[in-house]
């Protein structure tokens, strides 16, 4: 008798699992960003939102404007109300799409107001996981269903393959990239190991664990940095492997998200990473790796909620092995599936030609793409992702301080950012304080290149309230101070016995004054 072959892998429990984790992400993003809107984009904030949309509008006229700049705000505004509003309908779409409630819909929702906030924000929201969040979504919404409820029974439906592939392509996408264009960038201190040496000390945010991963010896960086490009540069390859190198694959690249994660604070970018790599695990693996109460915990909210009988995720967490079922074939998405696949076989050839270029560059111009290029590049979901192409060092930072006689000078501090001299780094992610990471981009330029700082210290001459939230301790709690500077400063970790001896976290050198001494008039 020939051995019966192998049912195909089934991925209902995976793809549930990842919208949830989306959903999830999606709700600590606008959570942290509506924390943050005042302050940075409101009418009284350090870039306001309106004005920007205002002056858009009046440079490239209605129609290049709706284009270059698509957003939601166009129609509702983009002052305090219509800000919040957003906000608000992200949390609301972000929870129906946890608990099922029309998820496809949601999704489509999510990206359409995540991509107004990033609009709205300006610079503040022009970071790659801002961009790798709207592609996952919109990618996303040809993963889930189009029905109202439930999210999937997962005993009846498969997710459709070519959207779970579209997934992998871009998780295979973002970590190639990674370590491609560490190597492509030229940077000596990647291609002799030695980035690690110093990543940790100059990285915007590190964790408490950054201190003590700097204070490792060489040998330990260079080979971690290896093991790095390993993980970047060849594993991805095995995410459209067979079973089990795929498990593997996947199990990897989420250990070094978490990795990444305990040294440094990337808001939910690893988070958004490692919920891809479960795109890549099959339904029979992940009861072996999800805690039994936490699995117990997800079948109850699927099946008591929606008063579904007994289904196969519970059988796969009593058995741990594949139901001996023949698999139900995937349920294609509403609309035509015509349209589905000339969608995928555009992202398929856009994203492929723009990888194959950016790994290969001296290849000759690709006719018409730089037109597409500028078509799509404005909805910020279709990348080129890699991050710290090339290494800062050493580490430099803005210090604002204010005086009353230009004499006594007294630094403001900010949440995450360095600062004061004994105050470790801490633990922030996944919420990202925006005007502290766009603080240590600043500091890498010159005042020329970064006006907005300027805007920054006439708010704090002001004491304008919505800017002074950002803003942990503020020296001239009574009134503003009469002067305002900004000071240029290197900053490196001290060692653990100065650090014991003092309690001295950082050591710093001043370089120069970044914004020479200045008052209203």
């Amino acid at each position: 008798m020939s051995p019966r072959p192998a049912a195909p892998s089934r991925f209902a429990l995976s793809a549930s699992l990842f919208l949830r984790v989306l959903a999830v992400i999606h709700a600590l993003a606008f959570a942290s960003a509506w924390t943050q809107l005042a302050g940075l984009v409101g009418p009284q904030g350090i870039l306001p939102a309106q004005p920007f949309f205002d002056a858009v509008l009046r440079q490239l006229g209605p129609d290049s404007a709706h284009a270059q700049l698509p957003s939601l705000c166009w129609f509702i505004g983009a002052g305090p109300t219509a800000l919040n509003a957003l906000s608000a309908t992200g949390l609301t779409l972000s929870l129906l799409l946890f608990i099922g409630i029309a998820p496809a819909p949601a999704l489509l929702g999510l990206w359409a107001c995540y991509l107004s906030l990033c609009g709205a924000g300006q610079m503040f929201f022009g970071f790659q996981w801002d961009a790798l969040l709207l592609e996952t979504t919109l990618l996303s919404v040809f993963l889930a269903p189009w029905r109202v409820l439930p999210l999937w029974h997962t005993a009846h439906s498969e997710p459709p393959r070519l959207a779970r592939f579209l997934l992998i392509w871009l998780l295979f996408r973002l970590m190639l990239l990674s370590g491609a264009v560490k190597l492509l960038s030229g940077d000596l201190s990647w291609r002799d190991l030695s980035a690690l040496t110093f990543h940790y000390e100059t990285q915007p945010l590190p964790t408490p664990l950054a201190y003590w991963a700097h204070a490792l010896p060489a040998w330990f960086h260079r080979a971690a940095c290896a093991a790095m490009f390993t993980l970047e540069l060849i594993i991805p390859f095995f995410f459209f492997a067979p079973r089990a190198l795929r498990h593997r694959a996947a199990l990897l690249s989420i250990a070094l998200m978490l990795l990444i994660a305990l040294t440094g604070n990337y808001t939910y970018f690893n988070l958004l990473t490692a919920a891809l790599c479960l795109l890549c695990l099959d339904d029979p693996i992940l009861p072996r790796l999800i805690p039994r109460r936490l699995s117990t915990i997800c079948h109850l909210i699927s099946d008591k909620l929606f008063l579904r009988p007994k289904s196969a995720c519970h059988l796969l967490s009593d058995n741990h092995s594949a139901p001996d079922t023949p698999p139900i074939p995937p349920l294609p998405p509403r609309w035509h599936v015509w349209p589905v696949r000339i969608f995928a076989a555009f992202v398929l050839l856009y994203t492929g030609l723009d990888t194959v270029s950016a790994l290969i560059r001296t290849l000759p111009p690709i006719p018409g793409f730089n037109t597409v290029a500028a078509v799509v590049a404005p909805y910020r979901s279709f990348n080129r992702y890699g991050l710290f192409a090339v290494m800062t060092h050493p580490r430099r930072e803005l210090i604002f301080e204010g005086s009353d006689d230009t004499r006594t000078w007294l630094p403001y501090e900010f949440p995450h950012k360095p600062g004061d001299l004994a105050r470790a780094p801490t633990w922030i992610a996944p919420h990202q304080p925006r005007l502290d990471w766009q603080l240590w981009f600043a500091a890498l330029g010159h005042p020329t290149q970064n006006r907005w700082v300027l805007a920054v210290c006439e708010h704090l001459l002001r004491g304008t309230p919505d800017v002074l939230t950002l803003v942990e301790k503020n020296p001239f709690p009574q009134k503003p101070p009469r002067h305002i500077r900004v000071v240029r400063y290197e900053y490196h970790f001290t060692d653990p016995a100065t650090r014991a001896r003092t309690g001295q976290v950082w050591r710093r050198t001043p370089l120069e004054l970044y914004i020479q001494p200045a008052a209203l008039k």
